[in-house]
């Protein structure tokens, strides 16, 4: 019986709709390139979910619409797998790499002329998918490696796995079975998304993307599973039946294949020895801190599937493919305890007392812990065995509890009510997540603010180190700042370790220091918020510390950089007495810059542009380096990043250049500096 030509033509737009979600799904997906904007792709959606609406009797499994979940199974059933989902041998160095390739090469001769494809361990959620006749039909978790859990629902979410394999003249053709090995996970700007979101709606936030993805696939409400950001690599086929056409017989044709048939793939990199092999590794751990996702490892494979097959196995490892394995970056060790310091602002930080554990090749003792509301969110207590993770050069910090580790001996944390260094009760506003010491007095904070005053990038005040600074103020001779241009001869001699040269040459220092300009006297006062750039920028604009003293909130905020916050927290720091003491008392010692002109604000050659310095310049120090840019319209922050225009780069560089060259940020020599810069120099 015939259809209606209404009902026919919207059965043909349901068909045309199917066909366009999923090209766009894949194009936005497994490409990584849109044609569409997300408007125009919600309203394909939008158009689908109405015709469906109308016609339930249409909706098929493999439509895009059923991604978005399905009413919440009982419990999960039992897959057993097609063929073993196996693990791999571990190796944790390159000697461990050369052994294993001894030993099967001992075993069949032909390891010594086979290829190699070199894959990267990604840290997610083994995942086992069977499609019969193009269309995907259930999908499993790797279990034992011989039964896995069900989550085809769930799966069914992750809009990078292709719900059919589309035919397309020309286009390789999928068996009539197939059953393919991936890895579910999260991509980690995505996860730092996710979380940043939970956080701001004040929900619980996660701690690592492969727990996360892991979890949300093996839960029981789709729904759930579809609001997580999760994707999907495949690098393995474990099942091909099909009279007609034949497997692919290597690793680099299995992952051409599963590309041609619109599975994403895992990036692979072709080595035609081991040696080869080994330094794909090396790369791949130097970009280590770019990859989009969290890899643990590189995975070492012959190339020859038949090669592998001949090889077998050693217990439940197969021969024929290794992890060589990253230097850990995550472990777990006790928290003995929580200390607390005192920053020079009076900002009050915990910090993890550990027992010693090496990560990254580090023994690491102390770890951050971010701030007290971190403690609490993460429910963190003291005696807890804590996930420790350290990432490149980043400080080690405690990403939460093992709460499985629990003895119930564990103790909760409690913010201190008074500051640890002088006794004086605490400030913390709601709101806001810092907590302060706000005792003017406090040794801690005065050492530390005299330790910053007089640092090279503030008044640079060469020979005044830490233990000497600790020396004046255990004596009385500085109470705040100021007092250093106080300081006698005689005075000096009194402490330990001073002779008259070491007391002249301090002195001398004390008052060369005098003459710096605004910009290095405004950061070495620590208001809040004012680092080095900001320091500049409001030198530049106010020319005087008089001229800033007497600034509006509003004229703060005109300054690029200054927002509303550090604009307020530089007023209050200027109207609190006991800092206007401390400048009247640096006016009266002369430590009050000349007021400078105030630049035109009109463009520079170096405006808009972020400089790294790395090396010894040629004729630049790293001061007058960062002076030359800074008078250029540029800006000169400490670390490489994403955001950087410029790595200025000297002799002996440090591993600035390895991360810039990872980033593939520009590097300038001082003469190309220069040239930048609109300047020649002779």
């Amino acid at each position: 019986m015939s259809q209606p030509p209404e009902i026919e033509s919207q059965r043909q737009r349901l068909e045309e709709l199917r066909k366009l979600v999923n090209y766009h799904n894949y194009r936005y997906h497994v490409l990584d390139d849109p044609e569409i904007s997300d408007a125009e792709f919600d309203q394909l959606m939008v158009e689908l979910r109405w015709i469906e609406a109308a016609h339930p009797e249409w909706v098929t499994p493999d439509s895009p619409t059923q991604r978005a979940g399905a009413p919440p199974a009982e419990r999960f059933v039992k897959v057993t797998h097609p063929a073993p989902v196996l693990s791999l041998g571990n190796a944790f160095d390159e000697a461990g790499v050369r052994a294993w390739f001894e030993r099967i090469a001992k075993l069949d001769g032909r390891v010594l002329q086979s290829e190699f494809v070199v894959e990267p361990k990604i840290d997610g959620l083994t995942v086992v998918l069977h499609y019969r006749d193009g269309l995907f039909v259930q999908g499993a978790t790797r279990g034992d490696g011989e039964v896995g859990e069900d989550i085809t629902a769930n799966l069914r979410t992750v809009r990078a796995l292709p719900l059919r394999i589309p035919v397309q003249p020309g286009a390789a053709q999928a068996p009539a079975y197939l059953v393919v090995r991936g890895e579910a996970f999260i991509p980690i700007a995505e996860f730092e998304a996710m979380n940043r979101r939970l956080e701001q709606a004040g929900e619980r936030t996660y701690q690592n993307p492969r727990n996360t993805a892991a979890g949300a696939l093996r839960q029981l409400d789709p729904a759930l599973t579809a609001s997580r950001p999760i994707t999907l690599l495949t690098y393995q086929i474990l099942a091909f039946d099909d009279p007609r056409l034949s497997p692919p017989q290597s690793e680099q044709a299995t992952l051409a294949y599963l590309r041609s048939l619109g599975f994403p793939v895992t990036p692979a990199e072709v080595c035609h020895d081991l040696e080869q092999a080994l330094a794909a590794y090396d790369r791949l751990m130097a970009q280590r801190d770019s990859l989009p996702y969290e890899a643990d490892g590189a995975v070492i494979k012959l190339d020859s599937l038949e090669l592998q097959a001949s090889l077998g196995f050693v217990g439940k490892d197969p021969r024929g493919a290794l992890a060589y394995k990253f230097p850990a970056r995550e472990v777990t060790t006790l928290l003995n305890d929580i200390g607390v310091n005192v920053g020079r602002t009076g900002k009050l930080t915990p910090y993890a007392i550990l027992e010693p554990v090496e990560v990254g090749g580090v023994i690491v003792r102390q770890a951050t812990l971010h701030n007290f509301d971190y403690i609490a969110e993460k429910d963190i207590r003291i005696g807890d065995r804590v996930l420790l993770k350290r990432a490149g050069d980043v400080i080690p910090y405690v990403i939460g509890p093992v709460l499985a580790a629990r003895s119930g001996r564990e103790r909760p944390f409690t913010p201190p009510e008074v500051c640890p260094a002088c006794g004086q009760t605490v400030e913390h506003f709601a709101g806001e997540v810092d907590w302060y010491c706000v005792n003017a007095a406090c040794p801690a904070q005065l050492i530390r603010n005299l330790e910053h005053f007089v640092s090279r990038s503030a008044m640079d005040i060469v020979g005044l180190g830490i233990k000497i600074v600790e020396q004046l103020v255990e004596a009385g001779l500085v109470r705040d700042v100021a007092d250093l241009y106080s300081l006698h001869k005689e005075d000096l001699l009194k402490l330990e370790g001073f002779a008259e040269k070491k007391a002249d040459n301090l002195l001398q220092s004390v008052e060369a220091s005098r003459s710096r300009p605004l910009a290095r006297l405004l950061t070495a006062l620590g208001i809040r918020g004012v680092g080095e750039v900001a320091a500049a920028d409001l030198a530049q604009a106010f020319g005087s510390l008089d001229a800033l003293m007497a600034a509006r909130l509003e004229d703060l905020q005109t300054v690029e950089g200054i927002g509303p916050n550090i604009a307020q927290a530089i007023v209050d720091w200027f109207e609190r007495p006991g800092n206007r003491q401390v400048l009247t008392k640096l006016r009266a010692a002369g430590v009050w810059p000349a007021a400078q002109k105030v630049a035109a604000m009109g463009p520079a050659p170096l405006a808009g542009m972020t400089f790294v310095v790395t090396g010894t310049l040629p004729t630049f120090s790293r001061e007058e380096a960062k002076a030359f840019i800074e008078q250029h319209g540029g800006k000169v922050t400490d670390s490489v990043s994403k955001k950087t225009s410029y790595l200025v780069l000297g002799e002996n560089p440090g591993s600035k250049l390895d991360k810039a060259r990872s980033l593939g940020v520009p590097v300038l020599d001082e003469a190309g500096l220069r040239a930048l810069a609109g300047e020649s120099h002779v």
